[in-house]
């Protein structure tokens, strides 16, 4: 089709041209400066028609007083004003697991799209990509997904888009992996070997509470009712990796919701003779100790680091046959083992922090499925009972 220059009336406010590349251009008046002079803005496209659908769109915003102009930031360059600006309040290993996850899969995927271009489609075929192409777990697609569904919904918020693209996204199925406790014969064997290690305590109070490692790493005297058994956790210690030095520093537990925990008195027990140990090298260090208030520290009072809490574990847990077994297990240990014992799911929530119930059900369902089972068993051996008992009348 012939270049045409003449312009005519839109429907709505604004005129529509074909311009000398063969594009279609729609300009349209987005209000006034100061000086009463008009802004012009520009909409382009491949035909007419759709240069048409988006003047008329365009001019229903602003007249409605919802338009939003796009923004000039590519995807890449948001992301970076996102994690610098807007995690003020998140805790530094989840700044540092979005920054990653924005520098390994988001830039290089969606980087140089406008912001203002970003579609659901354009982020549903890298999301794709992700996983048939380059062969990334369902988990690891879903947490990518996840930072990209944040940092879209803030430029919302602010109004740099009227709608999060990252919605209606289809996710690839992640297969939950199936846990892998301690049994008895594994936890007895476990208890054989930390007796009398410098960390026994350590392992004692993980396994018999199901605290996660930087909460027992965290925990402090003042937290401890040695008189009525009890531990407060409200925090727990964590590295911050954003720093280049690696500091350690104190966060607020997961879910930041503190809770108080009875732990059984063996443990209580571990923890009095945790005291009386370190106030011997406390003796010890003399001026070199440093009164940190942790219960668990070195020999001159500072906290542990949790690398090597981690592979003293490890070459434990190799001892005993199980080298493949993660300090995390000691944890859902607790949680089986607290279960089977017949605690109810509700206190095993609340002693393990879980956001809910449900959430504790759906990671230990397969224990309660057993405890039923085993409960029908019960109840069946009861019924005999009653027959047989009523057969001898």
């Amino acid at each position: 089709m012939p270049s045409r220059s003449n312009t005519r009336a839109a429907q709505g406010s604004g005129t529509i041209r074909q311009r000398k590349d063969g594009r279609w251009e729609a300009r349209y008046t987005l209000g006034y400066n100061p000086s009463g002079k008009q802004i012009r803005r520009s909409i382009y496209g491949a035909t007419e028609k759709e240069v048409r659908r988006k003047l008329t769109a365009v001019t229903s915003d602003i007249d409605n007083g919802i338009y939003i102009e796009p923004s000039k930031l590519t995807v890449s360059q948001w992301l970076d004003i996102w994690t610098a600006e807007y995690l003020g309040e998140v805790k530094p290993r989840t700044v540092e697991s979005y920054t990653a996850a924005c520098r390994l899969y988001l830039k290089p995927e969606l980087g140089r799209v406008k912001l203002s271009a970003l579609s659901t489609h354009t982020i549903q075929t890298a999301i794709n990509k992700y996983y048939r192409d380059k062969g990334l777990s369902p988990k690891t697609v879903k947490n990518a997904h996840g930072v990209l569904h944040k940092a879209m919904q803030q430029a919302v918020e602010i109004g740099y888009l009227r709608f999060n693209p990252a919605n209606s996204i289809r996710l690839p199925r992640i297969e939950k992996k199936e846990i892998q406790p301690l049994d008895d014969d594994k936890i007895a064997a476990f208890l054989e070997a930390i007796q009398g290690h410098k960390w026994e305590a350590v392992f004692l109070t993980t396994i018999f509470t199901g605290m996660r490692q930087g909460e027992v790493l965290g925990l402090t005297w003042p937290c401890i009712d040695f008189q009525r058994g009890t531990i407060l956790i409200d925090r727990q210690l964590q590295r911050n990796h954003t720093d280049n030095k690696g500091k350690y520093e104190f966060i607020s537990p997961k879910n930041d919701k503190s809770r108080r925990i009875s732990p059984a008195p063996s443990v209580v027990a571990a923890l009095k003779k945790e005291r009386r140990r370190q106030a011997e090298m406390q003796l010890q260090a003399g001026s070199l100790w440093e009164d940190s208030n942790l219960v668990f520290t070195n020999e001159f009072g500072r906290n542990l680091s949790v690398q090597s809490v981690y592979k003293e574990y490890k070459k434990l847990v190799a001892e005993i046959g199980i080298p493949t077994a993660r300090f995390h297990d000691l944890r859902h240990t607790y949680a089986v083992s607290a279960l089977q014992s017949g605690d109810d799911v509700k206190t095993v929530q609340e002693t393990l922090g879980h956001h809910t119930a449900a959430f504790t059900l759906d990671v230990y369902g397969h224990v309660t499925d057993r405890m039923k089972q085993e409960s029908a068993a019960r109840m069946e051996a009861y019924i005999q009972r009653v027959k047989k008992g009523s057969k001898n009348l």
